[in-house]
């Protein structure tokens, strides 16, 4: 009974491993250190999404969706959610009506498009809106952010 009292503590100290996505405010630089007088590596276009990955004193380091790690100003993120779409080839990713293969095709975005996240992802679908207005659903495997 004491081991399981034991690692039931134990299953409580892990940390949480839900990721935790943020866009970009505005066009920033990032940084290879948490500080404006780190060595920036490239600019970020306002909307991006980007994965928090830990907060340090105003600064986040985040990761994009190439998997390459950086340093950002916490102030220059928004909770606004968004996705970016990571289908390659002709197609891109097909942005649908309903949440079904079979749907009505509202427009396709190709890789590197940015959408809002409208509605979370369920059932392997999300529900996403492009800057011009139009919105639908898109394949969560098609999009980098969710």
């Amino acid at each position: 009974m004491r081991r399981v009292a034991i690692l039931g503590l134990a299953l409580l100290a892990l940390p949480a491993w839900a990721l935790d996505y943020r866009s970009v405010a505005e066009a920033t630089a990032l940084y290879d250190a948490p500080s404006q007088k780190a060595k920036p590596l490239h600019v970020i276009a306002r909307g991006t999404p980007v994965e928090q990955v830990v907060a340090v004193e105003g600064w986040v380091k985040v990761r994009d969706q190439k998997g390459e790690l950086a340093w950002i100003e916490k102030r220059l993120l928004s909770d606004k959610r968004m996705v970016i779409v990571r289908a390659q080839g002709n197609n891109g990713a097909q942005v649908r009506a309903q949440a079904d293969d079979k749907a009505a095709l509202v427009f396709e975005a190709v890789q590197d498009v940015v959408l809002e996240l409208v509605e979370p992802a369920a059932a392997g679908w999300a529900k996403v809106k492009h800057r011009d207005g139009q919105q639908g659903f898109v394949k969560a495997a098609q999009v980098w952010g969710l």
